[in-house]
This record gives structure tokens, C-alpha cells and sequence, in this order.
């Protein structure tokens, strides 16, 4: 089995590379947030045990995330393993799922780390900007309007959320990369981690996540 966890911050890039990552190796793209979601919609005992938590405002306990994970690592097209994203957040979830792992026979095989940048980061979650009429999406520099501020499809002004900000992200980002980085010191004192650069195209990037991977197949160091 490979497992393997998919880290970085908002607006890595960890979507797009988690379907190039499930193509390439075979294996399921694991994401939290979605057996959550599956969870509560089919009112599942565990998701009814979740939304228990998030009814009450309070976080969802470590160990109900790692039992929905035990569930879904058990299903037949798990068997050669899976790609983890969203899990773990922070340190104490990282142990918590090595031994949970460990209990099995099992390990993070490798910890990714798509690194970008925090003023990179603002960047690109900042240049998000919708239409008012229909909701178009539009980037400043990625998908740019033909005329600036105006939808192209409806001719509606363009306007952004007040979530996507810059000061807003640079709040949010400042919360959010402090667990990371404590993520991603635990799996650097496991040996499991490797880095690459996500300011890079996306087909480099995708290219230099293959090139890590198959450094941990041949048992090569390839280490942060």
C-alpha cells in the first residue's frame, strides 16, 4: 500500500495536483472535507456523530476523522492505498494518524509538500473576482475579463468577496501556515517528507511530485 498525505496551504495547488497524483498512481483521492460531506448527506451513525460536534460549535474530534478514514482506507479501491488531503492539519493529528497507521502495519509513505510562497499565496486567492449577475468567476491574472471589471459573458460589473481580500487572506493564511508548518516539521523529523516548488507551472510541478515519488519507490533518500 502507498499512502501518501498531500500538504500545502490555500491556493497551492493541491486539488489540481491530488487528480494528476490519483491518475498517475491508481489509487483514490482522499479528501476530508468530502467524507464529511458524504457523511452528514447519507446521516451515516459516524456523520450523525459528527454533526453532533459541528451543531454544538465545536470542532470534530480527532479520533471521529480517523475512524471516517479508517472506513474509507478499507474500501476495496483503497486496497493499494491513497492520496490524503486535508489530513492532518496539525502535529497532533499527524501522530494521530501514525498510529492509527502504525496499528496495521502501516505508514505515511510520503508527505508532499507543494511550497508556495505566503505573498504568492495572496496573490493568487486574491485575484478572484465574480460577476454580479450570474456569478461568473474571473482571476486577475489567470482568466482575466476582456474588459477590465465587466463580465464577459453579461456585461455585469465584477465585484470580490470581501473573503477574498487581500488583507482578508493574509489574516487567514497567518493561522493557517502556522499548523502547516508544524505538519510539515513532523514528517521532516519522519523522514517522510518532500518538497517541491509550486510557484512553477503546473506540469513542472506535476512532474517534480512524480520524480519524489518514485525517489521514495527506489527507496532514495530525495529528502527536504
Amino acid at each position: 500500500m502507498m499512502l501518501v498525505v498531500l500538504l500545502g496551504a490555500p491556493g497551492a495547488g493541491k486539488g489540481t495536483q491530488a487528480a494528476v497524483l490519483r491518475d498517475r498512481l491508481g489509487i483514490p483521492h482522499v479528501a476530508t472535507g468530502d467524507l464529511f460531506r458524504t457523511a452528514l448527506r447519507a446521516a451515516t451513525p459516524i456523520g450523525l456523530e459528527a454533526k453532533a460536534y459541528m451543531d454544538a460549535g465545536q470542532l470534530v474530534p480527532d479520533d471521529v476523522t480517523i475512524r471516517m478514514l479508517e472506513e474509507r482506507l478499507g474500501r476495496p479501491d483503497a486496497a493499494a492505498g491513497a492520496i490524503l488531503d486535508g489530513f492532518p492539519r496539525t502535529a497532533v493529528q499527524a501522530r494521530a494518524l501514525d498510529a492509527f497507521l502504525a496499528a496495521r502495519g502501516g505508514r505515511v509513505d510520503a508527505a508532499l509538500l507543494i511550497d508556495v510562497p505566503a505573498e504568492d499565496l495572496v496573490a493568487r486567492l486574491s485575484g478572484r473576482w465574480i460577476c454580479r449577475a450570474a456569478g461568473h468567476p474571473y482571476h486577475a491574472t489567470m482568466n482575466p475579463p476582456r474588459v477590465a471589471g465587466t463580465c464577459d459573458l453579461d456585461g455585469s460589473p465584477l465585484y470580490q468577496r470581501d473573503d477574498d481580500r487581500p488583507e482578508t487572506i493574509r489574516a487567514r493564511l497567518a493561522s493557517q501556515l502556522a499548523d502547516l508548518d508544524a505538519v510539515v516539521e513532523h514528517y521532516r523529523s519522519t523522514g517522510a517528507l518532500r518538497t517541491v516548488d509550486g510557484r512553477e507551472p503546473i506540469g513542472e510541478v506535476s512532474a517534480a511530485l512524480g520524480a519524489a515519488l518514485e525517489a521514495v519507490a527506489a527507496g532514495t533518500s530525495g529528502r527536504a
